[in-house]
């Protein structure tokens, strides 16, 4: 069994995730995604390294997982350039829970085939074992834009870790987007219910970090917010309804709900974003929906103040200079929408969002230069993403070969 974060996690709740992964390390085969050429060795050479592989290989079929390593690791020495060699290894660290060592082959294993996302994926998986989430994150989100081989199994397990590690760091939205897909493929489990939970409360924790008192409001959110991202509406509106009976007053359970109702009764999640406010006054989220629900209504007055507030409240965070620059474009002032729109790029200068919002504003201030770069800008990153998401749907959707 593969073991997710014991200090991190409740053991017992991460295993429906994990289910069949561990048996996938045995069985799973890297293929680079270019073909090394052949070496020409001398014959003796050739023959040892032959019968070292073939010893490993037998030895890790009968589990003499220790007889294995000590195997590959004699055939690496001889042959460092061997890719299979290093996923073995690191695989096999893997199973037994010796996260550092695995890191090691993960690393040797992804410079050798830097194209090979799954070597990336595990390479994260390790690190976040290790504590060391902010590399964490950088090669899971690596190994998820490299593809995955259409393996569901170690998606599931990549997309889990990705997104509660963007949660961690504050990433709300990004972390919704990849919990959203991960509903598709995930029966509902305890684990992905905390996860939702701590996300639609903007709690900044791994999933068991939370305090005690909030156990209980973070599984009920994270129930509704489930169903909601597997777009099983009926099921979802009655547990926020459960949810808001026992917790009337709890910071975030309006927000949550707020978005609950965004898609289809937007008048509704306006109201419970209000609500939110009066509860929680410096929720700079349940602002930003308002700001950007009254832009999408073309009432852009309406929002200035909720957009003004969010960047008083959260001037680090380039979605309230995005709403507040825009906003500002609408309502005549260009030159303050310019500048609100500037810092937003330069806090997230890989957004395609935020260089389309600049080029317009360039161009309505009449800097053609200006907004053709911006335009220019954006067409690349727009791009690149719509090639990522390509080939994530790719992955997700691709048919497991017998």
């Amino acid at each position: 069994m593969i073991f997710v974060g014991r200090k991190q996690l409740n053991l017992s709740l991460i295993q429906p995730l994990l289910l069949g992964l561990g048996l996938l390390l045995c069985f799973v085969m890297f293929v680079p995604a270019q073909p090394t050429k052949r070496r020409t060795t001398p014959p003796a050479t050739t023959a040892s390294f032959e019968q070292l592989t073939q010893r490993a290989e037998a030895a890790r079929q009968a589990d003499n997982l220790a007889e294995a390593i000590n195997l590959f690791q004699q055939a690496v020495r001889q042959k460092p350039n061997w890719i299979q060699g290093w996923w073995s290894l690191g695989t096999i660290y893997y199973q037994q829970d010796r996260y550092g060592e695995g890191r090691e082959a993960f690393k040797r294993l992804v410079a050798l085939e830097p194209r090979g996302g799954v070597g990336w994926a595990f390479l994260g998986l390790c690190e976040y074992q290790l504590k060391d989430y902010q590399n964490a994150l950088l090669h899971l989100q690596r190994g998820r834009d490299l593809g995955l081989g259409g393996n569901q199994e170690i998606a599931n397990v990549t997309r889990y870790h990705a997104a509660i590690l963007m949660n961690r760091f504050e990433q709300f939205e990004l972390s919704y987007a990849v919990l959203q897909e991960l509903a598709k493929f995930q029966n509902e489990s305890p684990s992905i219910f905390e996860a939702f939970g701590l996300m639609m409360l903007r709690l900044p924790y791994l999933p068991g970090e939370a305090p005690a008192d909030k156990r209980e409001v973070v599984m009920k959110t994270g129930r509704a917010a489930y169903f909601m991202a597997a777009d099983k509406r009926a099921i979802a509106a009655q547990e926020f309804s459960e949810l808001l009976a026992v917790f009337p007053q709890m910071p975030g359970v309006h927000y949550a709900y707020g978005l609950f109702f965004l898609r289809d009764s937007p008048d509704e999640a306006v109201r419970e974003f209000k609500n939110e406010l009066q509860i929680s006054p410096n929720h700079v989220f349940a602002r930003l929906q308002i700001a950007f629900e009254f832009l999408k209504r073309s009432e852009p007055a309406a929002g200035l103040s909720y957009a003004e507030e969010a960047v008083k409240l959260a001037p680090d965070l380039f979605a309230a200079h995005n709403a507040l620059g825009r906003i500002l474009l609408e309502t005549g002032q260009t030159e303050r929408a310019i500048k609100e729109l500037e810092i937003g790029v330069k806090q997230a200068p890989d957004s395609p969002e935020m260089f389309f919002a600049l080029a317009r504003a360039y161009s309505k201030a009449g800097r053609k230069a200006d907004a053709d770069r911006a335009r220019a800008e954006f067409m690349r990153l727009d791009k690149i993403r719509r090639s990522k998401k390509e080939s994530f749907i790719g992955d997700s959707t691709e048919e497991k070969k017998p």
